[in-house]
């Protein structure tokens, strides 16, 4: 293949035009706020972000590269289709999710990162523990799509994949280095923009391609390979449940999507902004559908790729590019090109900035340097923006199984961190027994269930597993969820136990070394009484005693403050370890 002069032309515009807009947005985020709050201005921009801005960037948080590659490859490849490309829903219901029982409470509150409330509630050690799957997410994400960015660019213009790689992320963590989130957003909005027109720019063309079979054909008669539309087989319906719920209810709680919540300027902006997105990634998802269901309806034969087919070939991920660069002209290719990279930067950016801002913030801020100046904070968070760029990066060009490690973290993001944050929103009386028990529990069952990708075995042997043709077991039951489920009941049950053997006096207050129940319910009562000495007591100072009411079930295990919002935006203090 030659190399293409004109595609890399066209690259370098692109980069130096997205480059442009983050060095503009950072200056605009010099000017937002006082110096004083510097550090919060970066993270989530001094709270003003408004619907169309907030709309565009949280929509391109999800609408990456994986996102736009996955959905393609999942429609086009035999027995699958379709069908089994869960993204686009799963995540539209992720962000509906997120806005009916997420935003509000977040935002009424004030957070600055999504372990705040973790910290709040469970001290500094669990905030921690909650940081290193959240981190591992973030990570291995970025590090899977500069994987894939790369792959993508060397087969359209033919350069070096790890050259594509280093410059790609050079970029995007320029950008976010100097401007944080304000960069991030207004980035978005372009990098969106340019998705959207270069995918659907590129997709009549290749649909009028000669070697291409009408897509409503082939979407339910065998053509050149199975029908697009695919099907579920009654064996996979547990997997693909599984995998659903997982998308939906473990796309939640994720920093970048929060870091976008907690920028908006109201609660009810942050509600709204959800649901846009959730419009958008269905919306954005449909140019990827068609373009994977033109991959499935191509006599390969015919065109300059030739025998065999992609999927023969086992490029089956990379089925968007091939099609824009053999189904399409050269200048429209390249178009498109320009839209895929634009996917994969407006992930990765997010991705770095928010695993920066939960370090800075929840590790070194609240749990190690509390007195910490504005300026140091701020320095924190350009050093790990960078520190955290080359590491995505090192792992995109020296790990073999990037994938394989992203699955397992985003199984831990789905299977750990969401149920705890049901339990700190909104289940009363959780405390850090009760998290630390949820968070093993989870992570054993998750691990014991063993990972293809990673070549790991199983430990446990659910109904239904069969071995695959490397003989590594695969899981056909919905274990994920099941590991999800008791980790969210343990946390609950171990909470409530420790909660009952310290109240009752079965253990002593010293043996409460969290400090989780003891310490935490005299911190209560401290700042509604007033403590006296014997020269200063003053009667009328005293808290009034109130009878006892008779307790429901509801009201004990709901956390009803969770419901009661206030559309207002108090910071969170620094708060002491639990």
């Amino acid at each position: 293949m030659a190399f293409h002069a004109e595609g890399l032309v066209a690259i370098v515009v692109f980069y130096l035009a997205i480059l442009a807009v983050g060095i503009w947005a950072a200056w605009k985020t010099k000017n937002t706020g006082s110096e004083g709050d510097r550090s919060e201005a970066i993270i989530v921009g001094g709270r003003d972000i408004g619907l169309l801005v907030g709309g565009f960037t949280m929509t391109a948080t999800w609408v990456g590269g994986g996102y736009i590659n996955g959905t393609a490859e999942a429609v086009y490849v035999p027995g699958y289709g379709l069908a089994w490309a869960q993204a686009p829903i799963g995540y539209s219901l992720s962000l509906i999710l997120g806005g009916l029982f997420f935003a509000k409470p977040m935002r009424s509150k004030g957070y600055v990162t999504m372990l705040d409330p973790f910290q709040q509630l469970y001290g500094k050690r669990m905030g921690g523990l909650l940081f290193i799957p959240a981190l591992m997410g973030e990570m291995f994400w970025a590090a899977a799509i500069f994987s894939a960015l790369g792959a993508t660019i060397s087969v359209i213009v033919d350069i070096n994949v790890n050259i594509s790689v280093i410059i790609s992320a050079l970029i995007a963590t320029m950008y976010t280095l100097v401007g944080g989130v304000y960069s991030v957003a207004y980035t978005d909005v372009v990098q969106l923009f340019c998705i959207f027109l270069g995918l659907w720019i590129s997709v009549p063309f290749a649909m009028s391609h000669p070697a291409v079979t009408d897509i409503g054909l082939t979407a339910v008669h065998h053509v050149h390979q199975e029908p697009w539309l695919g099907s579920i087989n009654s064996l996979d319906i547990y997997t693909w449940l599984d995998n659903f719920l997982l998308l939906t209810l473990g796309g939640i709680p994720w920093q970048a999507y929060f870091q976008r919540v907690l920028s908006s300027s109201s609660a009810t902006y942050a509600q709204v902004l959800s649901f846009l997105a959730a419009f958008g990634c269905l919306v954005m998802a449909l140019p990827a559908v068609l373009i994977g269901a033109i991959g499935a309806s191509t006599a390969w034969n015919e065109t300059e790729y030739g025998v065999p087919d992609p999927m023969s070939k086992k490029e089956a991920d990379m089925i968007l590019p091939i099609v824009l660069q053999y189904l399409c002209p050269v200048y429209i290719s390249f178009f498109g090109l320009g839209a895929v990279s634009a996917a994969v930067m407006s992930s990765a950016d997010s991705s770095i900035l928010s695993a920066s801002s939960m370090f800075a913030r929840n590790i070194y801020q609240l749990s190690f340097r509390q007195n910490a100046s504005d300026r140091e904070i701020v320095w924190v968070m350009r050093i790990t923006v960078f520190l955290f760029g080359a590491s995505a990066t090192a792992m995109a060009l020296l790990a073999s199984s990037v994938y394989g490690l992203w699955y397992l973290s985003s199984d831990l993001v789905y299977i750990v961190i969401f149920p705890q944050l049901l339990c700190v929103l909104f289940i009363k009386g959780t405390n850090t027994y009760g998290a630390i028990a949820g968070y093993l529990f989870g992570i054993v069952l998750r691990i014991t269930g063993g990972e293809p990708y990673l070549y790991l075995q199983p430990l446990i042997y659910y109904p239904g597993c069969y071995p695959d043709e490397n003989n590594i077991y695969i899981q056909r039951f919905p274990f994920k969820t099941l590991a999800m489920l008791s980790s969210f009941f343990a946390n609950i049950i171990v909470s409530y136990l420790a909660k009952y053997l310290f109240e009752s006096g079965t253990l002593p207050p010293k043996l409460d070394f969290l400090d989780a129940v003891v310490a935490r319910y005299s911190r209560e009562h401290m700042d509604k009484a007033t403590l006296v000495k014997s020269d200063n007591i003053v009667l009328n100072e005293l808290a009034p005693v109130n009878p006892r009411h008779s307790l429901t079930l509801s009201s004990t295990f709901t956390n009803k403050e969770a419901f009661n919002y206030v559309d207002s935006s108090p910071e969170l203090s620094n708060t002491e370890d639990n």
